[in-house]
């Protein structure tokens, strides 16, 4: 066979984009591929058994539609665009969770869609569940909490929280992250798909869990309505409540749903009930409506049905891994711990060691110090005793220079006594000399007084010689020298005589007063002198007492 001939066996193909929550993956698809070709192809890739929960989800003119499994998939009205994509998603949900799921890649996608719906306000979470979620979320991302490890700012590029909650409350991320941490932080020692189950417990219990939303009308014209189809049966809500469901038709209740065109009605089992009649906006919606419904209530069906020998086979082979990865976990947990309690043996003994290196060191350092501590004291001790040596010279050198002092003190004593002494003794000669001085003062006064009653004596005697002259010798008066010799010589011996006399009585008072106011004038000049003498005596003895304080 030729390469040309190769070449026209081989079949055409297109190329598909899979979206999955948190991968891509691209195939190539045979021309001819019905909806469940494709589908089983991602489930291999997948490795994902539980495949009637899952379908392929695309999205023309702005509505949302399942890919359909019994029809190829190029005559479905898909996007014409290269490569087609579609999204893997869940289309049915489970019940309960725990009893139903039971391979961990069905888990994982369950819990990474609910996760998102929660976090793009499709579902709606009180803030008290979405931390306690978001806890969770956490716990099956990073494992056990360390705070080691996860410090603070580890959740900064996490969405955990959703928009709504985020505004509703004055938080920080700081604040939120402290919040989620308190929680994260008592999920030690859960597995990751046990965190991702806790979470889908608790998301199961929420009213918008599961639940696809359909506008409808009781009548043509008004859209006043929400139709809503999940795992239980069929609820009828009011436009502005999606929580509390006005009327509600559970699927073992429910005897037949058909549509016509827009209208869609729902028989009761029981046939004198009511028929519920309502009006969708497009034919497409009520087939999709159809579509879940049947697709829900087989589901429902088969979930009080005996289960199939492959749905036993899976769930006994879940139970099986689930003990496998509980002795597992168990194995894991048991060596973490002896490898934390080896850490921290070797930490304890690495502290001890680093304490006894640390008290080596110590004591080490504390032997120098010693050392140099004993070197100082020796050097001390030497200093000490040649300070002893100086102190006792200079005490020996104070004695001395006390005693000098005192010897010092005492002649400044007697000295000063003396000189206190002649001091009284000057003082007395002053006052003396100021005696003598006023005596002789008074005396000099009295002999200047004798001495001008003698001058007036003197003056007197010659007035009464001249008188008596002109009475005995009238005619000689005027001619003295014709007086009689004898006569005049007799008479003028006479009072020569009396002259004489008084002339010697005035020089010898006049000398004698002279010789005395000499002597006063030495004696006055010595005893200045001597008290200059004194003065400087009395000047050196107290620069002397002041050395002598001094010294003291």
């Amino acid at each position: 066979m030729s390469i040309r001939g190769l070449k026209k066996k081989q079949p055409k193909t297109f190329k598909v984009k899979i979206i999955t929550v948190d991968a891509e993956m691209e195939f190539s698809c045979e021309m001819k591929w019905k909806g469940k070709d494709l589908f089983d192809l991602v489930c291999r890739a997948l490795g994902l058994r539980e495949t009637w929960f899952f379908g392929l989800q695309y999205t023309i003119k702005g509505m949302c539609t399942w890919l359909k499994m019994d029809k190829k998939v190029l005559d479905q009205e898909i996007p014409k665009e290269d490569p087609i994509s579609f999204h893997f998603l869940a289309k049915f949900y489970p019940e309960k969770v725990e009893e139903e799921l039971l391979q961990e890649i069905t888990q994982h996608l369950f819990f990474l869609q609910v996760k998102k719906q929660i976090l793009d306000e499709e579902i709606y979470c009180s803030p008290e569940a979405t931390v306690l979620l978001a806890s969770y979320a956490v716990q099956a991302k990073y494992g056990d909490y360390d705070p080691n490890f996860h410090e603070p700012g580890f959740l900064a590029h996490d969405e955990l929280l959703p928009k709504r909650v985020l505004r509703q409350y004055q938080l920080t991320a700081e604040m939120w992250e402290e919040k989620i941490t308190a929680w994260y932080a008592e999920h030690r020692g859960i597995a990751r798909d046990e965190a991702e189950m806790n979470y889908l417990k608790i998301a199961q219990d929420l009213e918008m869990y599961g639940v696809n939303y359909f506008p409808i009308a009781q009548n043509k014209n008004h859209t006043d309505l929400l139709l809503g189809v999940d795992a239980k049966g069929i609820h009828i809500y009011s436009i502005n409540n999606r929580f509390s469901p006005n009327k509600s038709f559970e699927w073992s209740a429910i005897r037949n749903i058909s549509y016509s065109e827009k209208e869609l009605t729902i028989k009761p089992l029981d046939k004198k009930a009511e028929v519920f009649k309502f009006f969708s906006s497009q034919l497409k919606v009520n087939k999709l409506i159809l579509q879940l419904c049947i697709g829900n209530h087989d589901l429902f069906m088969r979930r009080r049905k005996v289960d199939s020998i492959e749905i036993q086979q899976m769930k006994a082979q879940a139970r099986e891994e689930k003990a496998r990865k509980k002795m597992e976990n168990q194995r894991l947990a048991r060596e973490k711990q002896l490898r934390e309690e080896a850490e921290r043996a070797k930490e304890e003994l690495e502290r001890r060691l680093f304490q006894l290196e640390d008290e080596a060191r110590q004591a080490n350092e504390a032997l120098l110090r010693s050392q140099e501590a004993a070197e100082l004291l020796a050097e001390k001790a030497q200093i000490a005793e040649e300070e002893a040596k100086l102190l006792a010279q200079n005490a020996a050198e104070a004695e001395q220079e006390r005693q000098r002092l005192e010897i010092t003190a005492l002649k400044t004593k007697e000295e000063k006594r003396l000189m206190e002494q002649k001091m009284r003794e000057a003082e007395l000669i002053a006052v003396k000399l100021v005696k003598e001085s006023d005596r002789r003062a008074k005396e000099a006064e009295h002999l200047k007084q004798d001495l001008h009653e003698a001058r007036e004596a003197e003056r007197k005697a010659k007035q009464k010689l001249l008188d008596i002259t002109r009475l005995n010798y009238p005619h000689m008066v005027k001619y003295p020298q014709y007086l009689p010799t004898d006569t005049r010589d007799a008479n003028f011996d006479k009072g020569s005589i009396k002259l004489d006399l008084k002339d010697i009585d005035l020089k010898r008072l006049s000398f004698e007063i002279e010789r005395e106011r000499l002597d006063y004038l030495e004696k006055s000049r010595k005893f200045e002198d001597r008290l200059k003498e004194l003065k400087s005596e009395i000047h050196a003895l107290k620069l002397e007492e002041k050395q002598s304080g001094l010294y003291s």
